[in-house]
């Protein structure tokens, strides 16, 4: 009798284990959405609506023999998984990948499970941002300076200014990295200011039109015809909170083993963003933990004893496109991490933010 293996969230990791192991085990699948969305590719669909649909990726072409069932859980413990709908799948083995949410446009609004809706709400916003000539972007990370290349890209004449009360852009990276985005940044004249903080958020809903004006912690007055919320991360653990698999940390996450096991169960593993682990939460991160569960759970189909064991990186990687043609990055080599050229980070990501990966695996080949 075939093993089941059910895999609670269909993102970056969870559709990767899903996939792995489908002609191993009996694979569920469950996700509320009716697709993968590939996050790194939603700031690009919002500026550029006609390419939108190249970053979803549905999940029935996923598994050639196992299933996916479109629903939230509200509950796990160590024999499986209760679901919104009431339905209860039971589990040999099973994956907690369920990750973060995220301020809109970077991820979907939690109500849009449809490929359909998600693709109108970036249409909608589209139209918003087409017409507004002043941006304001909240946040200074990764997602606020991609969103800052994507419009320049598509619109260099809008004013887009990015306000972060950090000191520093990209904090514990190369100071070469960081030199180098601020020096594209001033190119795309891309008004950044790091260590500026506001009064009060805007009156005015994120992602819509209309006239407004903040003031930042040193008194000056901003004005700004559309703005976006860049920071906000939020944990996806909810459905763990009645502590029927594990407590959870301080900071929502779930305790794991070196080997990603839920502590105190063998046969449960998280990964990706919900993992207590020092990783950044980015996606290659999830991918890395999704290969090392792949790895246990079939030595255990085996009958054989785990032994893959993640060990966190301590230098930190990123690749940055600001737009189709920029962008910067950090990778490592055999000596350590060094800066990317933007050759290399369009290769790697800025041309086409990883779609062809993800049809690679979404093809159900």
């Amino acid at each position: 009798m075939n093993h089941t293996v059910v895999v609670v969230g269909g993102g970056y990791g969870g559709s990767l284990v899903a996939k792995e192991l489908d002609s191993e085990a009996d694979v569920t699948l469950i996700d509320p959405r009716e697709a993968f969305v590939n996050a790194a590719a939603s700031l690009r669909a919002l500026t550029r609506p006609d390419w939108a649909h190249n970053a979803f990726f549905p999940f029935a072409t996923l598994l050639q023999r196992g299933r996916v069932i479109r629903d939230r859980a509200v509950s796990v413990d160590p024999k499986g998984v209760t679901l919104a709908s009431g339905e209860r799948v039971e589990a040999d083995h099973l994956v907690l990948a369920t990750g973060s949410g995220y301020t809109y446009p970077a991820k979907p609004r939690h109500a849009s499970t449809s490929v359909t809706q998600q693709l109108d709400d970036l249409r909608e916003t589209h139209r918003e941002l087409a017409g507004s000539d002043r941006v304001l972007i909240l946040g200074a990370g990764p997602v606020g300076l991609e969103l800052a290349g994507e419009i320049k890209d598509v619109w260099p004449d809008k004013c887009v200014v990015i306000l972060d009360r950090a000191d520093r852009l990209l904090p514990g990276f190369l100071p070469e990295v960081r030199n180098e985005l601020h020096r594209r940044l001033d190119e795309l004249g891309i008004d950044v200011r790091p260590g500026t903080g506001l009064t009060a958020l805007p009156a005015v809903e994120a992602g819509r039109a209309g006239r407004f004006a903040v003031t930042t912690d040193e008194g000056e007055r901003i004005k700004a015809d559309i703005w976006f919320q860049a920071f906000g991360v939020e944990i996806n653990t909810g459905y763990l909170a009645d502590g029927s698999l594990t407590p959870l940390t301080e900071q929502g996450t779930v305790p794991v083993t070196g080997r990603l096991n839920v502590q105190g169960h063998e046969h449960v593993y998280a990964i990706g963003d919900i993992a207590a682990l020092p990783d950044p939460k980015m996606a290659s991160y999830a991918m890395e933990h999704a290969d090392i569960v792949v790895k246990n759970i079939r030595a255990r189909l085996a009958g054989d004893r785990p032994t893959a064991v993640h060990t966190p990186a301590p230098e930190r990687r990123i690749l940055l496109p600001l737009g189709t043609r920029g962008g910067v990055g950090q990778l490592p080599t055999p000596d350590g991490v060094a800066a990317a050229t933007a050759e290399t980070v369009h290769r790697r990501k800025g041309a086409d933010l990883f779609t062809a990966r993800f049809a690679a695996r979404f093809g159900g080949v």
